[in-house]
C-alpha cells in the first residue's frame, strides 16, 4: 500500500495533481482546500496516502497531515460516504476544531461539499463521534469492548459515552429484549443507529 509520497508536482488539474516520485508519476486527488494552500507552492510536495481499492477502481488520495488522512479512513468506513465526500470533509480544518465540530454536533460543518445533505450529515456526526471521542486508534469492536467494561455495563452510558444523544440511546435500547447483556445491546443498538 502506498502510504507516503514526495517528489516534483508535474501537473495539477480541478481535482487531483500529478506527483513524480523517482521517476514514475501518480495521480493524487486532492481535497479543494489542499488544492487552495498548495497552490502557491514550490512544484516539491510531500503527502500521505491512501490508496482506495474497488473491483473496477484504483485511486490514490493525498493529505497534507497524517491526520487528515485517519479521518478520512475513518469517514469510508460509513455506510453512504464514498472517497470523494470524504477526501472534502477530512480537508475541512486543523484536525483539531472538526474533531470538535464533530462531538458538539455541528451539522453545519458540512454545508457546501456535494452529496451531503442534512440526513447524511447528521449520520455522519452520529458515527463519527463515538469513534473519535477517547482514541481514534481502536477498531469499533475494540471501543465497545472497552466502553462496556469501563461503565458498569450500562448499554445506555456506554452510548452516551460514544457521543450519542441521550433520548436517541433510550429509543434505540427500548426496541430490544431486557434480557439481552450489555454488550450484545450495544452492538445491536450501533447496527440500528446506523442505518
Amino acid at each position: 500500500m502506498i502510504a507516503y509520497l514526495q517528489g516534483n508536482i508535474i501537473l495539477r488539474k480541478e481535482k487531483f495533481v500529478v506527483l513524480e516520485s523517482q521517476g514514475v508519476g501518480y495521480r493524487v486527488f486532492l481535497s479543494q482546500k489542499t488544492l487552495k494552500k498548495i497552490s502557491g507552492q514550490e512544484k516539491f510536495l510531500k503527502l500521505f496516502c491512501f490508496l482506495y481499492v474497488r473491483e473496477n477502481i484504483l485511486n490514490l488520495y493525498g493529505f497534507l497531515t497524517w491526520g487528515e488522512r485517519e479521518v478520512f479512513e475513518m469517514l469510508i468506513g460509513i455506510s453512504g460516504v464514498g472517497p470523494k465526500a470524504a477526501l472534502e470533509i477530512s480537508g475541512l480544518g486543523p484536525l483539531e476544531d472538526l474533531k470538535k465540530s464533530i462531538k458538539d454536533g455541528q451539522e453545519k460543518i458540512f454545508e457546501g461539499i456535494s452529496g451531503i445533505g442534512r440526513k447524511r450529515a447528521a449520520k455522519i456526526l452520529l458515527e463519527l463521534s463515538g469513534k473519535i471521542k477517547n482514541n481514534e486508534s481502536l477498531k469499533p469492536k475494540e471501543r465497545i469492548s472497552e466502553v462496556v467494561a469501563g461503565i458498569n455495563n450500562s448499554a445506555f452510558d456506554a452510548l452516551v459515552n460514544m457521543g450519542f444523544l441521550k433520548q436517541e440511546a433510550k429509543e434505540t435500547l427500548s426496541k430490544l429484549p431486557i434480557e439481552m447483556d450489555a454488550e450484545n445491546k450495544i452492538k445491536e443498538a450501533l447496527k440500528m443507529l446506523g442505518k
